[in-house]
């Protein structure tokens, strides 16, 4: 199992939410051990396991021993396709890198080419970014880089203040259509109990409380265990 991809996620605007008034504390149920890992497990079903490709994004596409059908740069359109030699639009959005290349593989060897082999790799990505509000020293919206963590997005707000309350702090993800949210123990984290959070383009983090007091609420209602991650 990969750690690294176990995210407690929401959608959620990508702005800065002013930070108002104080919510009661509350005493969730932390799952441990085989719960633990069951509650980890469920989690990261619902996290993409490569990066989507998108709109915005250039890559290079290399087919083997064909020189004029291989380009050093390509961007993906505003509706998500590529325009490659021979083929025409192809739809690339929403994709990984491997997954595309095996779908031109597919595509010039039904028409084209024989046995076609192709390699793509991600040149520069779309501006994307992640938020975090509440209680942190430069609460604000960043720009997303490949491997983010929530343990790296703090520290790039300059970590949460003297008051915040490490055991809430949540992040919200729009994932395939769905709302999805949960709260996570970043003094876990820290410690090793539990692993940190791989975030993705979109991201919203929110330390303590916040504005979002009603969706903090329904949050807790539906997914009152740590590690669960639950539709909202």
């Amino acid at each position: 199992m990969s750690w690294g991809n176990v995210a407690f996620i929401a959608g959620a605007a990508a702005v800065t939410i002013p930070l108002q008034g104080c919510y009661p504390p509350l005493d969730p149920a932390v799952p441990g051990g085989r719960a633990g890992y069951r509650s980890i497990e469920h989690a990261e079903r619902g996290v993409p396991q490569s990066y989507a490709l998108q709109a915005g994004d250039v890559v290079s596409i290399m087919v083997l021993d064909e020189p004029e059908l291989s380009q050093d740069e390509v961007a993906v359109d505003n509706a998500g396709h590529l325009d490659l030699p021979l083929l025409g639009k192809i739809d690339a959005a929403g994709s990984s890198a491997s997954e595309f290349a095996d779908n031109i593989e597919r595509a010039y060897g039904e028409r084209f080419l024989r046995d076609p082999h192709v390699a793509i790799a991600l040149k520069k990505s779309a501006q994307s970014t992640i938020t975090v509000e509440g209680q942190v020293n430069w609460p604000g919206v960043y720009p997303y880089r490949a491997g983010d963590t929530l343990l790296t997005a703090l520290a790039r707000a300059r970590s949460p203040t003297d008051v915040a309350k490490l055991d809430h702090v949540l992040v919200f993800r729009m994932s395939e259509g769905t709302r999805l949210g949960g709260r996570f123990d970043l003094q876990a984290i820290r410690a090793g109990r539990m692993p940190d959070l791989a975030l993705a383009p979109g991201d919203v983090v929110v330390v303590g409380h916040s504005a979002l007091r009603g969706t903090y609420k329904d949050i807790l209602q539906t997914a009152p265990l740590v590690g669960v991650l639950r539709p909202l």
